[in-house]
C-alpha cells in the first residue's frame, strides 16, 4: 500500500541554536522519547489521523525509553519534524527491536507490510509529498534489496532480514547522505525535514509489532 508521508502537512521546524563548545559533538539527539510520559503518544510526532495515535506509545523498560508500535490491520506512519546539517552529521543512527512480523508480508509483492521501517524525509512537493529514504526490516526480502514506492519519491532499502536477532535490540548506523544521493541519482546534499517510522499490517490484515529508540545524527 502507498503510505502518505505525514511530514508533508507540517511546517518545518527551525534548527536548534548552535552550541558554542570548542569541540563539536560526535552526535546530536534527534529523538530519545524522554520528553513525554510513558503510555502516551509523543507530542513532537504527527500522524495523519487520530487513529494512528493508538498504534504508537512510549514505553520504558528500566534501561531504555522507546516507542512501541503495535498495528492491527492498519498502516499509519508517524513522523517527527527536525532539520539538521546533513553535511556535518550524515549518519543516522537508531536502535530497533523486532517483536512480530505481519503474517504473510512480502515487500516485493502486493502485501507490502513491514514490522519495522525508518524514514529520512526531505521536502519536495506540497502536492506529491516529500522525498524519502526508507529503511526496512523485512521477514523475507534479502538485505540490500532496493525497492520504491509513491511514484519513486520513496526509495526503499532492506536493511535487515529475518528473525535471527530474536527480541534483542539491534543498533543501526546508515549514511543517509550517501544513500539519498545514490538512490535518487543526485550530487547535492538535501536538508532533512525530519524522520518517520512505520509499522504496518493493513495489506495482510494481520498484526505487526516493533520498537524504536535512540534516534541520533552523527559525524562519520
Amino acid at each position: 500500500m502507498r503510505h502518505r508521508l505525514v511530514a508533508l502537512c507540517l511546517v518545518v521546524a527551525a534548527i536548534a541554536p548552535a552550541h558554542t563548545s570548542a569541540a563539536p559533538r560526535d552526535c546530536i539527539t534527534i529523538e530519545n522519547f524522554a520528553a513525554d510520559p510513558v503510555g502516551t503518544f509523543p507530542t513532537a510526532w504527527r500522524v495523519r489521523t487520530d487513529a494512528g495515535k493508538d498504534v504508537y506509545r512510549i514505553f520504558d523498560d528500566g534501561a531504555l525509553r522507546f516507542l512501541r508500535a503495535h498495528a492491527e490491520s492498519m498502516g499509519m506512519q508517524a513522523a517527527m519534524q527536525r532539520e539538521w546539517d546533513l553535511d556535518a552529521y550524515p549518519i543516522l543512527s537508531w536502535s530497533w527491536r523486532l517483536r512480530r512480523f505481519p503474517e504473510g508480508a512480502n515487500e516485493q509483492s502486493g502485501k507490502n507490510d513491514s514490522a519495522l521501517a525508518v524514514y529520512l524525509l526531505v521536502p519536495y512537493s506540497n502536492v506529491r509529498g516529500p522525498k524519502a529514504v526508507k529503511y526496512i526490516w523485512s521477514e523475507r526480502v534479502p538485505i540490500g534489496t532496493r525497492l520504491q514506492s509513491n511514484f519513486g519519491l520513496t526509495q526503499v532499502k532492506v536493511l535487515r532480514t529475518g528473525t535471527a536477532a530474536g527480541e534483542a535490540w539491534v543498533p543501526e548506523r546508515v549514511d543517509v547522505r550517501a544513500d539519498f544521493r545514490t538512490l535518487f541519482g543526485v550530487d547535492e546534499t538535501p536538508t532533512p525535514a525530519g524522520i518517520a517510522v512505520l509499522t504496518d499490517a493493513d495489506d495482510t490484515g494481520s498484526e505487526a509489532e516493533g520498537d524504536y529508540a535512540d534516534f541520533r545524527a552523527c559525524r562519520i
